[in-house]
């Protein structure tokens, strides 16, 4: 075999092994950016079903809230609570924090000015 021959012989491989190593590296590379699409979108994924539970129990919470105002003997002692309105011979007693002014306690039945 002469010089020429076996040069050629040794640049073909050596680009053989060239190509070989280029497609490694391509497919490495791909593989680690799917790797890393996988770990993003499973921390969305995760974050995403948090926020969906959360949505769970706030609506729980208003459905709780709604059902107790569409009754009236709920809504009622809330709404006096809020208004600072008493109905006949009942008062409010302030367990904490100062009273409010006299003026902002009327009666229920009571017409504003």
């Amino acid at each position: 075999m002469s010089r020429a021959a076996r040069i050629v012989r040794l640049v073909g491989r050596l680009a053989l092994v060239a190509v070989a190593l280029a497609v490694c590296a391509v497919v490495t590379v791909q593989f680690a950016g799917i790797v890393v699409k996988n770990v993003a979108l499973a921390g969305e994924i995760s974050a995403t079903r948090a926020q969906i539970e959360a949505l769970r129990v706030r609506e729980a919470q208003q459905r709780r809230t709604i059902a107790r105002l569409s009754d009236p003997s709920g809504a009622i002692p809330e709404i006096h609570d809020e208004l600072h309105m008493v109905g006949p011979n009942e008062e409010i007693i302030y367990v904490r924090g100062l009273p409010p002014r006299a003026d902002a306690t009327r009666r229920w039945n009571e017409v504003s000015p």
